[in-house]
């Protein structure tokens, strides 16, 4: 299993398998795919316990959270997959189980592991806004270094884009399209990066996760225009990854704007 990945204008011609490690004899094997991501995540959690660390603050909430957050992120990931693409799976439901065959949207996981973060603070009377923070900073991280996954695989590009387009990206002798990957990636590094080092001079608690909001949430809503294999609300031509973003953008900076207010008050008062 190949992809052939051509950037013409950059000179770059790849030819990547899509398989680390192949097992012949069972028809498998470990994709690039999921090490990549098992990377991001990775990286990602070596990030938050250093900072929680730095903070002079215990990591081992932390790694409770994600024994509970991870599977419940693959499972909401794969459930919102298939909700939106339930046409696919109607015929053959046994199909919803095969995970290995691809499906997994990014959306329902953040929605599932940020969920069981909120339960599990409220649990253990925890804050659940500075774990969220803490997440949301790691989700940078993970997603920035987990779409060249998609990369690897020649998939979740963009739509046709022009020949002259420096960017333009071949796969598998089609194309130009947009490298929608790439946008995604840089940009949520950078996302990484202006909030890393914001999180130094804001100081409330929930600033890193209404952030998060709203810089994912305008560039994955520009980005999923762009996409070829969005999925649909039932019955609509309207994308759904695009919707949520654009209500998770107008939230996020209605929660900056409330809090930083609520801070600088705070701020006035105490001097």
């Amino acid at each position: 299993m190949k992809t052939h990945v051509e950037f013409p204008n950059l000179g770059i011609d790849l030819t990547l398998n899509r398989r680390m490690i192949e097992f012949d004899a069972l028809g498998g094997g470990i994709y690039y795919y999921a090490v990549i991501i098992c990377l991001g995540f990775f990286l990602a959690w070596l990030y938050i316990n250093a900072k929680e660390k730095k903070a002079g603050k215990s990591t081992e909430p932390i790694l409770d959270m994600i024994l509970y957050a991870l599977p419940a992120a693959i499972i909401c990931a794969r459930l919102y997959y298939v909700i939106f693409s339930f046409d696919s799976y109607k015929d053959n439901l046994s199909d919803i189980f095969k995970v290995w065959e691809g499906g997994l949207a990014i959306y329902g996981g953040v929605i599932g592991a940020m969920t069981v973060i909120i339960i599990y603070c409220k649990a253990k009377k925890l804050s659940a806004l500075h774990y969220l923070d803490l997440v949301s900073m790691g989700l940078f991280i993970g997603q920035s270094v987990g779409r060249w996954g998609n990369f690897v695989n020649g998939e979740a590009h963009g739509s046709l884009c022009g020949d002259n387009f420096i960017l333009g990206m071949c796969i598998n002798g089609e194309g130009p399209f947009h490298p929608t990957f790439l946008y995604e990636s840089v940009l949520n590094l950078t996302g990484f990066l202006v909030i890393h080092f914001l999180s130094k001079k804001v100081r409330f608690e929930g600033f890193c996760f209404y952030f998060y909001l709203t810089w994912y949430g305008i560039i994955r809503f520009f980005i999923e225009g762009l996409r070829t294999d969005s999925l649909y609300i039932p019955g609509t031509e309207i994308r759904m990854s695009q919707a949520l973003s654009l209500i998770l953008f107008i939230a996020g900076v209605l929660m900056l704007i409330i809090n930083i207010k609520k801070n600088q008050q705070k701020i006035s008062e105490e001097q």
